[in-house]
C-alpha cells in the first residue's frame, strides 16, 4: 500500500523565539521544523531508538526556506510536514508553519536528506521497502532515465 507520511504538531511561540520586536527569529522556525521532521521520521522507520542502535541517520543535506509573513510572541502554530519524494539515495520533506488563528501560511520550507550509516559517516540508498511504499514520490530526475545510474 502506497501512503504518504504526513505530521503536525503545534508550538506556541515562547519569548526565547522572538527578537526585540518580539517578532519570531528566524533560527526559531528551523527548531519548530526539526520536531516536526523526528517525529516524521519515526512514520519512515526511523525512530530515535531504532536509529541509535543501527547507527543509520537522515541527515539534512540542504534547507529551502520562504519566510512568508511574521508570527509573534504567543502566536500558536501548526507545522506541517510530510514526505515530497525520493530518489535512491536521499529524500526530500516538505514543511509549512501555519497560524490557524488567522489561516496565515508564515513560513515554506524543503530539506533534502540522506541516510547516513555511522561511525563510517557513509551515505547508503533508501531502504528497500520505500520503493513500494512511497513509489507514487518518486521523484523525476531531468537528464536520467528509469534505468539509469544514480548520479545524484
Amino acid at each position: 500500500m502506497q501512503e504518504t507520511p504526513f505530521i503536525q504538531t503545534e508550538v506556541q511561540v515562547m519569548f526565547f523565539d522572538t527578537d526585540c520586536a518580539a517578532v519570531v527569529h528566524n533560527i526559531a522556525y528551523l527548531r519548530f521544523i526539526e520536531v516536526a521532521r523526528t517525529l516524521l521520521a519515526e512514520q519512515l522507520g526511523l525512530g530515535l531508538v531504532g536509529m541509535a542502535q543501527s547507527q543509520l541517520f537522515p541527515v539534512v543535506v540542504r534547507t529551502e526556506i520562504d519566510y512568508l509573513r511574521p508570527a509573534r510572541l504567543g502566536d500558536r502554530l501548526e507545522v506541517h510536514g510530510w514526505l515530497d519524494s525520493i530518489e535512491r539515495s536521499r529524500f526530500w520533506c516538505r514543511f509549512e508553519v501555519r497560524r490557524p488563528s488567522d489561516q496565515t501560511l508564515v513560513v515554506a520550507s524543503r530539506q533534502m536528506l540522506a541516510l547516513v550509516q555511522m561511525p563510517q559517516g557513509k551515505p547508503v540508498r533508501l531502504p528497500a521497502d520505500w520503493g513500494g511504499r512511497f513509489g507514487h514520490l518518486r521523484a523525476e530526475i531531468p537528464g536520467r532515465t528509469a534505468a539509469g545510474p544514480d548520479t545524484h
